[in-house]
């Protein structure tokens, strides 16, 4: 079983798999809480509008890691939040929007809305499946990938998914966890703009 005719099975273990992982989460997610709060502030979550499958814009929602204000990512970026992000814990709060349907587990990463008009026909293919908290990019380099290499694996996702290709994802998506691999590009907090497919 693949393609289309996965996708509600996907959709199942999602919500079963989300669910259980948020619920099991729950204490390492109040102590994050409570330590940006203490570092931060108000808001504790950070919220930002991504686009989702066909493009539909939803509310993206993770641990907040920088300072307000209208300094550049690496100037705004707190020792904390970089901790979380290395750890990838600033996901967590994620799972909220894989539970409500807005993502999946395994899928594209849900990129930037001002990025919509940028990609070329094919790129813009990874909009149709959900966007997920990890991917094929993600345990194939991560950050340290190139735009282009980056988008043409998630429209091989989008044409290759199915259920045994979602558990190797998820399980290979352990080690560059564990092992802070390819979080971000050199001297960049996570990656470069991207500007858009080459004319």
């Amino acid at each position: 079983m693949s393609g289309r005719a996965y996708d509600p099975l996907k959709r199942v273990i999602d919500l079963i798999g989300a669910t259980t992982l948020f619920i099991v989460t729950l204490p390492i997610q109040a102590v994050v809480a409570a330590l940006i709060w203490m570092s931060l502030g108000a808001p504790v979550l950070f919220r930002q509008e991504r686009p989702g499958r066909n493009g539909e814009i939803f509310t993206l929602i993770k641990f907040r890691t920088m300072k307000n204000g209208d300094a550049i990512d690496a100037d705004r970026m707190t020792r904390l939040g970089h901790r979380l992000r290395s750890l990838s814990l600033d996901e967590l709060p994620t799972l909220i929007n894989v539970i409500k349907g807005d993502m999946s587990l395994v899928g594209p990463r849900p990129l930037l809305v001002s990025y919509l008009d940028r990609y070329s026909r094919d790129q813009a293919r990874r909009h149709e499946v959900r966007p997920g908290i990890t991917g094929l990019a993600q345990v194939s380099g991560r950050n340290d990938l190139p735009w282009e290499e980056r988008l043409a694996l998630d429209v091989r996702y989008v044409d290759s998914r199915d259920l045994r290709g979602d558990i190797s994802i998820l399980v290979r998506t352990v080690a560059p966890v564990l092992g802070r691999r390819g979080i971000s590009e050199d001297g960049m907090p996570t990656m470069t703009e991207f500007r858009g497919h080459p004319k």
